[in-house]
């Protein structure tokens, strides 16, 4: 198991970096989170630059990237911009991805040259109130009608509706005798009539948030169906796997620039005659982050081989979640502690951190729930 990156791989983080560097700088970052205004800018240039296409196939006008070429750029957006990470991902993962996977061959040539031109964004409308770690108990309905179907129905944490022109919405079509069973993914137009969308003020991810969604007889055509009528959980599944990689390669690269901030402050800050990371207490909080970060780094990528040798299971994906998520919630918590005072105040970029990472161990699966996941798969 080689995790060494190709040449062109390092070639294309190095140019990733430098554009990021310029279009995302920290203090840009900054006035996104401080004015709740999403990184429009970054993500129109990650797009003129082609990084829209990095795992969509040339067909289309992809590059046909690999899983590790996918966490290279989301591990170095995540670094510069966790929520510009997050908007990437979405549009990556319920957009292109999906729709190459289960996409019929006229939504393919219809949405996926869009996507790579940046054209489009997308969301993913799955959680409901009654339904978040048990996801599958959705109540959401899609009823078939002459010539398409009519959605009625409530979302809750669907990121990024306010913004995307698509919401890839899992649906209950019909009641089987399981929960899994009867349910169908469509691609909805976010501007059709009937759709409500309320936003939700939150801790953290402020610059992009989630929303809120009513769906109040929304007509939709049949070509709107992502997939097969009633058999939608095994895609919705395969979405989630692909948001673990996505979601924990973005987490370890903001974690990175946590630590990397509050390193450079305990080099710098001076107390009692000498910088503090001489202390024992503030060195040894430094090398548990380093720690932290170099087991996340290698899951993301151990995980994203996994994935292109088609050897990823539930057990690994959970794992890695569980772990990048804890980690960088420890991390930024520990760089708030180093800055003492100054990490409490607003100024200074760990507020951000620690504010944005503790949906890390909460979003996207809770830490309790890939802890059951992983206890199944011991036999437990």
């Amino acid at each position: 198991m080689d995790f060494s990156f190709t040449s062109d791989q390092e070639t294309q983080r190095n140019h990733l970096k430098e554009l990021l560097d310029e279009v995302c700088p920290p203090e840009y970052a900054e006035s996104c989170d401080n004015e709740a205004r999403p990184p429009r800018e970054a993500y129109e240039a990650l797009a003129k630059h082609g990084w829209f296409g990095l795992i969509l196939p040339v067909e289309y006008g992809g590059t046909g990237g690999s899983a590790i070429d996918l966490a290279i750029l989301l591990e170095e957006a995540g670094r510069h911009f966790e929520e510009l990470a997050m908007w990437l991902f979405r549009t990556l993962t319920y957009g292109g991805y999906a729709v190459m996977q289960h996409g019929t061959r006229e939504q393919q040539q219809a949405l996926l040259p869009k996507v790579v031109r940046g054209e489009l964004s997308f969301c993913f409308g799955l959680t409901e109130p009654h339904s978040g770690s048990d996801a599958a108990a959705l109540a959401t309905r899609a009823t078939a009608v002459a010539g398409g179907y009519v959605i009625n129905g409530q979302k809750v944490f669907t990121s990024g509706m306010d913004i995307s022109d698509y919401c890839l919405l899992v649906t209950r079509t019909s009641t089987g005798a399981k929960k899994q069973q009867g349910v169908t993914n469509f691609l909805v137009d976010t501007g059709l009539p009937g759709i409500e969308v309320r936003k939700i003020k939150t801790l953290g991810q402020r610059a992009i948030g989630t929303t809120q969604v009513f769906y109040t007889n929304v007509k939709v055509a049949a070509s709107a169906v992502l997939g097969t009528v009633d058999q939608g959980w095994e895609a919705v599944d395969s979405y989630l796997w692909y948001e673990r990689l996505c979601l924990s390669a973005a987490r370890t690269g903001a974690a990175t620039a946590a630590f990397e901030y509050a390193l450079e402050y305990a080099k710098n800050r001076q107390q009692f005659g000498r910088p503090i990371g001489k202390f024992q207490a503030i060195s040894h909080k430094l090398a548990d982050m380093k720690v932290l970060l170099d087991v996340s780094r290698m899951l993301v990528y151990r995980f994203a081989w996994l994935m292109s040798q088609g050897k990823a299971t539930r057990v690994d994906a959970a794992v890695l979640k569980l772990h990048t998520g804890e980690a960088y919630k420890a991390v930024s918590d520990m760089g708030l502690q180093i800055l003492g005072g100054y990490g409490y105040c607003m100024e200074y970029p760990m507020q951000r951190f620690f504010r944005d990472s503790r949906l890390a161990t909460i979003g996207a699966g809770t830490s309790e729930i890939q802890r059951n996941i992983i206890a199944r798969g011991l036999g437990l």
